[in-house]
């Protein structure tokens, strides 16, 4: 399928300072509340009912090629308007959890938002969740609504992750998904998820889709500083007479050895059934290897490397004789001059097999480099 680049539109720096300054001082920052609700006890539970949170990212990036209508390449959704101060996301979360029963809303705004979603309803475009869940058994949950995908190690959050930008993998697979899920907690090192969903990344269904789609999600904890995690979507994203069906699986493990240091390795591949008449399946896959190192409580730098084989399309395409082989590799420094704040800065090259990148004079190139710096605030 052949990447389009939605239409742009902008938001207002008045929007993010009303919802940063209606929000009041005691609430927790966002890394403690992404997915909190299962993680309450009973005990904690009257006390910490109800949690306000949020986050803004503001960046700056510079595309080396000057695009001259400032957007970059279009498989890349987040900081990725060229030359320009903008607003990556701007969210505004409220979390409930009470004895059986919890929920979230998260609202939103940013370039995130404008080109990640641009294919839903324009409502729905501000909503980065909505669910509501009830426990079914002591340790089994129902979950329905609008939610974070059940796929990969990074998040739409830049703060959660290792490095500032998002890899391959992660701009291209699910940030988000609808439908139901049920998750039953084996143990503390285990936990089960099995999800009927829209599709793949769908918040409703496209036109002619009547298909629902399967996911499942396997996270082994060893201990405190390793994560294990498969997880896996089964689903037809073309129109019911077409019926390609898709086959997806992500492994990621996340190890942290000392204070210091962090790792995330993961491994995507892929399967869509051919076209038409042919028999057999398209095939996409790509590793990402990330790693971090804190040279001080407020500095520290990280470093990615990543490969990202697509050359039938199926998820990049770029209508040329290789299709989407790319390499990528970033740089990244860190400094947080306080608890709440994160200053970072990127440099990252894109360096593909065919030219498939446009230089400012309108050459083709195999390659793309870019610097990125972003300021953002938790509470």
């Amino acid at each position: 399928m052949k990447v389009t680049t939605p239409m742009r539109t902008r938001f207002s720096f008045s929007i993010v300072l009303c919802l940063c300054l209606a929000v009041p001082t005691q609430a927790q920052t966002v890394s403690d509340t992404t997915s909190t609700a299962a993680s309450i006890t009973p005990e904690e539970a009257p006390a910490r009912a109800w949690q306000l949170s949020g986050f803004v990212d503001v960046y700056y990036a510079y595309d080396f090629h000057q695009p001259e209508d400032h957007h970059r390449p279009g498989f890349l959704y987040n900081h990725n308007r060229h030359n320009e101060f903008n607003v990556n996301l701007a969210l505004l979360r409220v979390n409930y959890a009470q004895d059986k029963v919890r929920g979230n809303l998260g609202l939103m705004a940013g370039t995130y938002a404008q080109y990640n979603l641009a294919a839903e309803q324009e409502l729905l475009r501000h909503v980065f969740e909505a669910n509501v869940g009830v426990q079914l058994l002591p340790r089994v949950w129902l979950d329905a609504g609008i939610f974070p995908s059940h796929i990969g190690a990074e998040s739409a959050i830049s703060r959660d992750n290792l490095t500032l930008t998002r890899s391959l993998s992660a701009e291209n697979t699910p940030y988000y998904e609808a439908g139901a899920k049920v998750t039953f907690e084996v143990s503390e090192k285990w936990t089960l998820t099995g999800l009927v969903l829209n599709g793949w990344q769908n918040i409703r269904e496209a036109e002619g889709n009547q298909n629902k789609a399967l996911g499942t999600q396997i996270t082994f904890k060893p201990s405190s500083n390793v994560v294990l995690n498969s997880s896996t979507f089964f689903g037809n994203e073309k129109p019911d007479k077409v019926k390609q069906r898709r086959y997806f699986h992500n492994f990621y493990t996340s190890v942290s050895p000392s204070d210091k240091w962090s790792l995330i390795a993961a491994f995507d591949y892929g399967l869509e059934e051919k076209a038409g008449d042919e028999d057999g399946y398209n095939r996409w896959w790509n590793p990402t290897l990330a790693v971090k190192y804190q040279v001080l409580p407020q500095l520290g730098v990280a470093a990615r490397g990543e490969y990202y084989h697509d050359r039938h399309g199926v998820i990049i395409g770029t209508e040329t004789d290789n299709g989407f082989q790319t390499a990528g590799y970033s740089l990244n420094l860190d400094f947080a001059p306080t608890q709440q704040v994160l200053w970072r800065v990127e440099a990252r090259l894109l360096d593909s097999k065919d030219d498939i990148f446009t230089k400012e004079n309108g050459n083709p190139t195999d390659k793309n480099t870019a610097l990125t710096t972003s300021l953002s605030f938790a509470f």
